[in-house]
């Protein structure tokens, strides 16, 4: 290859895609039924030499509307011919029938494709069979119901390792010198491999004497999720309630509210203090992943909300009961186990690009200002 690269569109039929042996740059694909419109970044030799072919096009400013009964999304860090011509191939042997693409992000570093499709199909089998590509492509490949496509009026948030990089209850252990141990019961926690309730505990019992001074300190140091204040701050934008559903501490989870994120409610575990340290005791009800589903179902119901207008947000095994309450549970960044049993997954990107899975373009998604 040489070291010019040009950028064309190709116009062709969409099965037509899997055809060019030679790989390169995808940074679009739209298509509604007749032609598709692809736009390439490639070397000296044309993926498809015999198409009608032109310059860049600029992407439509509003998204398609969706009609088909079902959504697979695209998310690529680095959009590739190959990985779309796998896409276009599995479409074909599970008989799904696309009806429209088009593209929400054609970035260099994030390319977003939605392919709408009509389809007989059991939504578990046909999900892992995605999971299973997306790891042959590197990619994310979110499948979802076409009436998801749309901004929720409730997001129900995880805390700790899906709105910030960090498990509380660990770093309060590395300063009293037991971090590993307590990391290790967390781990196994959130791979599903103990109980929750037991093993707060424990970790609670091991961080007996923990001064209460220390907490603000920790607290102004907790690094955010990447992409977590985009989301938030889009979404109230846009209107949805947003709620923190945490297995963490209710004194954190204040702070974020208070100071670092645009969060309306809260429900998170109390800390208990006796003269200036924690008592390593715990205050009922602990929150666990039961409850953290009882409460979100709770909250949907006192703002008269269906089910269908309520999403959640997580990424431990005990966030599993919550991903599976509303119209989309979204793994962020998911331990394995999470992955497999979760509805939808994103582990290649930040929480902002939760937003391509409510329908919404770059371009919408910029109207609505900064955080």
């Amino acid at each position: 290859m040489g070291d010019k690269t040009r950028a064309q569109e190709f116009h062709l039929p969409l099965a037509q895609i899997t055809q060019s042996p030679l790989d390169c740059t995808v940074r679009y694909l739209n298509y509604t039924g007749d032609y598709a419109r692809l736009g390439l970044e490639y070397g000296d030799i044309a993926p498809f030499p015999d198409t009608t072919s032109c310059a860049f096009n600029p992407l439509s400013p509003t998204p398609q509307t969706v009609r088909s009964p079902w959504c697979l999304t695209l998310l690529s860090p680095v959009a590739s011919l190959s990985q779309l011509q796998c896409l276009i191939q599995f479409f074909a042997e599970q008989h799904w029938h696309v009806d429209t693409v088009d593209t929400l992000s054609n970035r260099h570093e994030c390319t977003v494709i939605r392919f709408q499709f009509s389809a007989e199909l059991e939504f578990s089998p046909a999900r892992f069979a995605c999971l299973q590509l997306a790891e042959e492509i590197g990619a994310d490949l979110v499948l979802q119901d076409g009436a998801s496509q749309r901004v929720p009026a409730l997001a129900g948030f995880d805390m700790d390792s899906t709105l910030i990089d960090a498990e509380v209850i660990d770093e309060l252990a590395k300063i009293t010198g037991i971090g590993e141990q307590v990391a290790a019961i967390t781990e196994a926690a959130m791979r599903g491999e103990l109980d929750f309730r037991d093993s707060f505990k424990k970790r609670m019992a091991l961080l007996k004497g923990f001064s209460e001074q220390r907490l603000a300190e920790i607290a102004q140091q907790l690094p955010l999720k990447e992409g977590a204040q985009k989301l938030l701050h889009c979404l109230r934008q846009l209107g949805c309630r947003t709620v923190i559903l945490s297995g963490g501490f209710t004194y954190f989870a204040n702070f974020l509210q208070r100071e670092r994120l645009a969060v309306d409610l809260i429900h998170a575990n109390q800390l208990e203090f006796a003269e200036g340290v924690l008592t390593g005791e715990i205050i009922e009800p602990i929150v666990d992943g039961m409850r953290k589903r009882l409460l979100l179902e709770a909250t949907a119901k006192d703002m008269g909300l269906s089910l269908e207008q309520v999403v959640a947000v997580g990424d431990g095994a005990n966030d599993i009961p919550m991903l599976n309450l509303g119209t989309l549970g979204i793994a962020i960044h998911p331990k394995p186990k999470v992955r497999l049993e979760a509805p939808q997954a994103i582990t290649l990107f930040g929480l902002d690009a939760a937003l391509y899975l409510f329908g919404l373009n770059d371009q919408q998604i910029a109207e609505l200002g900064q955080p």
